[in-house]
C-alpha cells in the first residue's frame, strides 16, 4: 500500500504530541521511580502484545523474529528506555536528565550512518542545533547555579544518554529491519521492564499513590505514542521522529502548568518557542521538498 509523502513525519508529530501530558499523570501519581517503571511497563506491554495477538498474521514468524539478533536489540531497548527513564528522574536533577534525552536526533543521525549508510541532510542538523539550544534555555535558564557538579548531576547525564541512545538505536534498527513485529517486540521489552520494576518494588507497595494517573500512561500514552513513533521510523528519517519527539520535553511543562497550576518560567517559555519554531519551520521546509519530489 502507497503512503503519502508525509505520512512519517504527520504519524511522527502525531505520536510525539500524544506523549505530551505523561509528566502531567506521572506528576499527579506520586509514585517512585522503580514503582512507576512496574505499573508503566506491565500495562503498556500488556496492551501491545494484547493489540499483536489480536493482529498478528504470521505468528510464529514473529516469534522466530522475537529470537533474532535485531528482534532482542529492539526488546533491549524498550526495557533500558522505560527503566532509565524514571530512575533517572528519580534519582538526579531533572533539568540534567532531560538535556541528556534531548540527544536522542544526533545519536539517530549517528546510527543512521553507521548502520544504513543513511546521511543526515544539513538541514536536519541544523535544526537539531537549533533544538538542543532551545532545550538548554528552557530546562537550565532557571536553573542552571542551582545544579551542581556532583555525581548526581554524573548519573542523571549519563541516564539522560542512555535513554537517547537506546530509543534512536530503536527508530534506526526499525527502519533498517521493516520485518521486524513492532508490537511483539516493543511489548515484550516494556512488560519486562514493568516485571522488573514490580519485582522490586514488591506488590505490597504497589497500590501506593494514585493509581488511575499511572494507568492513563500505560495503557493509552504510552502505547500509541511508541507504537506510532517506531512506526514513523520506517516512513521517514530516524532523526527526523526523534526531533518531533522532543517536543515533549518542552510541551510537557504546560501540561502540568495546566493540571496542577506550577507554571512555567519565562525562559521555559522562551526555549519552548524556540524549538517549536525551529521544529515548524523544519516540517514545512521538509514537506514542501517531499511533495515537490513526488510530484515533480
Amino acid at each position: 500500500m502507497t503512503r503519502h509523502p508525509l505520512f512519517g513525519l504527520a504519524l511522527a508529530t502525531f505520536s510525539a504530541l500524544v506523549i505530551t501530558p505523561d509528566a502531567l499523570f506521572m506528576r499527579i501519581s506520586g509514585m517512585e521511580g522503580i514503582q512507576m517503571v512496574g505499573w508503566r511497563g506491565t500495562l503498556m506491554g500488556l496492551v501491545l502484545l494484547t493489540a499483536w495477538g489480536l493482529t498478528a498474521r504470521a505468528r510464529a514468524r514473529d516469534l522466530g523474529a522475537l529470537a533474532s539478533g535485531f528482534g532482542l536489540v529492539i526488546v533491549a531497548c524498550q526495557y533500558f528506555n522505560a527503566t532509565l527513564f524514571s530512575l533517572s528522574i528519580a534519582a538526579a536533577p531533572v533539568p540534567v536528565v532531560l538535556f541528556g534525552v534531548a540527544t536522542v536526533p544526533v545519536f539517530a543521525a549517528l546510527f543512521a550512518r553507521a548502520l544504513m549508510g543513511e546521511p543526515t541532510r544539513p538541514a536536519t542538523w541544523i535544526t537539531i542545533a537549533a533544538v538542543l539550544s532551545g532545550i538548554g534555555i528552557a530546562v537550565f535558564g532557571d536553573a542552571g547555579e542551582d545544579i551542581a557538579l556532583n555525581r548526581a548531576a554524573l548519573r542523571g547525564a549519563l541516564g539522560g544518554l542512555g535513554v537517547a541512545a537506546v530509543l534512536a538505536l530503536n527508530f534506526v534498527v526499525l527502519r533498517a529491519r521493516p520485518d521486524l513485529p513492532i508490537l511483539l517486540l516493543i511489548g515484550t521489552g516494556a512488560l519486562l521492564a514493568g516485571l522488573t520494576g514490580t519485582a522490586v518494588t514488591g506488590p505490597a507497595a504497589m497500590s501506593q499513590g494514585t493509581v488511575w494517573a499511572i494507568a492513563v500512561t500505560g495503557l493509552v500514552i504510552l502505547p500509541v505514542s511508541f507504537f506510532g513513533l517506531s512506526l514513523a521510523s520506517r516512513y521517514t528519517q530516524a532523526a527526523n521522529v526523534s526531533l518531533l519527539l522532543l517536543l515533549e520535553t518542552v510541551l510537557g511543562p504546560f501540561w502540568v502548568w495546566l493540571g496542577t497550576g506550577a507554571a512555567p518560567t519565562p525562559m521555559m517559555v522562551l526555549g519552548g518557542a524556540v524549538v517549536i519554531v525551529s521544529l515548524a519551520v523544519y516540517l514545512l521546509v521538509t514537506g514542501r521538498r517531499r511533495l515537490q519530489k513526488t510530484t515533480g
